[in-house]
Formats: C-alpha cells, sequence, structure tokens
C-alpha cells in the first residue's frame, strides 16, 4: 500500500482512530509486552516512521488506548441502576460486585491499567502525559461519584479512597491472575500451590468489599475524647 500523508484534521484523527483499534484488536490477541511498534505497523499497513507521524512512540498509541478503554469502562458503569434499598453493607457489596464483574469483562483494559505505570508512562514526552493524567484525573472524578452514589455515608474522601484502593489492587492483581505456563504447570503437580493461584475478579472484588466496610466503619465509630 502506497503511504498517502493525512492533508487535513479529520483525516489525520480517521489515521490516528485507525491506529488505535488496530493497537486494541491486537491486544485481544497479545499481551501489551508483546505488542510491538513493528507489529503495529505492520497491521495498518504503514512504516514505523509513517505511525510515528500520528504518534510519538508506541506507548503513546497504548497511553491513548487506555484514556478510550477507561471512559468507555466508565460510561457502563454509569448506565448500570444505583440501589436505593438494603443497607450500606448491601449497597457497598453491590458496588464491589460491579466493578469486579464489569472489569474482568475487560481484559485489554486491565492489561493496559496494570502496564500504566511500568512501561506506559515511559518513553513519552511531557505533553502527552499532561494530556493523559488531566483525561484520566477526570476519569477518577466520575468513579469516585459513582461510589459515592452507592456509598454516600462514605463522603467524598472515603469514596475516593475505595476507588484508589480497588484500582491499586486490579492493577497488581491483573498479572498475579495470568501466570505463565511454568507456574501454572506447577500449580497442577500440587493442591497445595493450586490454593495460591489468584482469581481477578475475586481479588478486586473482596478489596472493594473489605475496604467499604472498613471506611464505614471508621466513619460510624466515636471519636476518642481526651479528659
Amino acid at each position: 500500500m502506497t503511504f498517502q500523508r493525512a492533508r487535513t484534521d479529520e483525516q489525520r484523527s480517521e489515521r490516528r482512530r485507525q491506529i488505535l483499534d488496530a493497537a486494541d484488536a491486537m491486544l485481544t490477541e497479545m499481551t501489551v509486552a508483546e505488542l510491538s511498534l513493528t507489529a503495529l505497523s505492520r497491521r495498518v499497513c504503514l512504516a514505523k516512521a509513517n505511525v510515528l507521524r500520528y504518534f510519538e512512540s508506541r506507548e503513546a498509541v497504548l497511553l491513548e488506548l487506555l484514556e478510550t478503554q477507561v471512559t468507555d469502562w466508565v460510561a457502563e458503569l454509569e448506565r448500570e441502576a444505583v440501589p436505593t434499598g438494603g443497607g450500606s453493607g448491601e449497597r457497598g457489596d453491590r458496588l464491589a460486585e460491579l466493578l469486579a464483574s464489569s472489569m474482568a469483562r475487560r481484559p485489554v483494559l486491565c492489561d493496559l491499567l496494570s502496564s500504566q505505570a511500568s512501561v506506559l508512562e515511559h518513553n513519552i514526552s511531557a505533553e502527552v502525559a499532561i494530556r493523559y493524567k488531566q483525561a484520566a484525573r477526570k476519569s477518577l472524578g466520575n468513579l469516585v461519584a459513582l461510589a459515592g452514589r452507592y456509598l454516600p455515608e462514605l463522603g467524598d474522601d472515603g469514596a475516593a479512597a475505595l476507588m484508589e484502593t480497588t484500582l491499586l489492587m486490579a492493577m497488581a492483581a491483573w498479572p498475579c491472575s495470568r501466570p505463565p505456563q511454568a507456574v501454572l504447570a506447577a500449580y497442577a503437580s500440587d493442591p497445595a500451590l493450586a490454593m495460591m493461584r489468584i482469581d481477578f475478579a475475586d481479588a478486586v472484588r473482596r478489596t472493594a468489599q473489605v475496604t467499604a466496610s472498613g471506611l464505614l466503619a471508621r466513619k460510624e465509630a466515636p471519636k476518642a475524647t481526651i479528659a
């Protein structure tokens, strides 16, 4: 295919979208670590130099894809009906289940999130970092607002702590729940070792439940007075 440079803003936006869509599709077939700029260039039928006309690096492509994935995920969560009945414990459990199950259905999102700090935020310019962090801050604000609708008892600070802790666990649990073949063989060889295998959805669910319960208990506990 002969490369033709996009000359209008609309053409440039379309070319960027094609590259992002290709990266998204590739991540259903391989991990972030396996996706190279060379392979991405081949998928979109462009030379690497031409892909770099639209994104400054492989990491910049994946960081923008992560932004899109998070935005779509938050929109999905916001479409869920917020429970109005039940105690705070029951509502917290519903929120925990929603977060865990929705993330488990989005493996590309989870892989990108787990690679954010160690991979995606490297080899990028300050401009790209600023743009991403601004978008991430907005998405986190929407997640905190969602948690507040489920558990208004937490207040803004408590809702923020709940979402931040749950996201951090998800980022850590995802790679641990996808062990390499040698580790899978070890688990298969010994039931005692198999108990060490992490279930991603269960880890995220328990983290959200326990964190919400702990934060609620601290809110409800009477403050000690000094005699």
